[in-house]
């Protein structure tokens, strides 16, 4: 049985779909259990030359793809989760220190992560309020980063956004929509302060 008829073979049975899940997860630790990450090397999929420091969380279960890239380094103290959504890194990819990525997430070749950098495709439902938050589960949009993108220290990328080619996002921002290629943005919210101008073949600020 392959991993996609097993999961609509869950969908149909709710019993099995939670007794599979908690084979899987810890209910409290909310991270694959640890017999689980004793064959964690069966079901990553790593690139030749990539590098995960031994410090990295890795919250991934196997019911949802991850792979890293061709020469690609994650960087100690990060976090990595694909419990709601796919997280798919490119080559020669630099996930930086501290950094938090929780799929669903593609991220392209040459990107560079500055410190502490969140990048979340998940977010948690609140609108009933005679309802617990915990209690009312969560949402998910694809974050894309395209090839060759920058992304500064403490930047925060939110669910749906989609980074263009050669983007860069300044330190410290938020960015809650996306971005064109060859833009800079910064800002909480982000937004496009520079872009580049091929016919003059330089940087130009963009007025408010």
């Amino acid at each position: 049985m392959n991993n996609d008829s097993l999961k609509k073979r869950m969908k149909e049975h709710p019993q099995l779909k939670l007794l599979v899940h908690r084979f899987i997860m810890h209910p409290v630790k909310t991270r694959p259990n640890w017999w689980i990450r004793l064959f964690d090397f069966l079901y990553l999929k790593r690139g030749k030359g990539s590098v995960i420091y031994r410090s990295v969380r890795r919250d991934l279960p196997p019911f949802n793809h991850f792979s890293l890239g061709r020469h690609s380094v994650v960087e100690d103290f990060a976090c990595l989760n694909n419990a709601v959504g796919d997280l798919i890194i490119g080559d020669y990819t630099r996930i930086g220190l501290g950094d938090t990525i929780i799929g669903p997430v593609q991220i392209g070749n040459h990107v560079n992560l500055a410190q502490n950098v969140t990048v979340t495709g998940l977010n948690h439902n609140f609108e009933l309020v005679d309802k617990r938050i915990d209690e009312q589960g969560i949402n998910k949009k694809l974050i894309v980063i395209e090839d060759n993108v920058w992304v500064g220290a403490n930047a925060v990328i939110l669910p749906g956004v989609t980074l263009g080619y050669h983007s860069i996002v300044a330190a410290g921002s938020v960015v809650t929509r996306s971005i064109p290629p060859y833009c800079v943005c910064a800002g909480i919210p982000a937004r496009v302060i520079k872009r580049y101008n091929f016919e003059m073949n330089e940087w130009e600020r963009i007025s408010d």
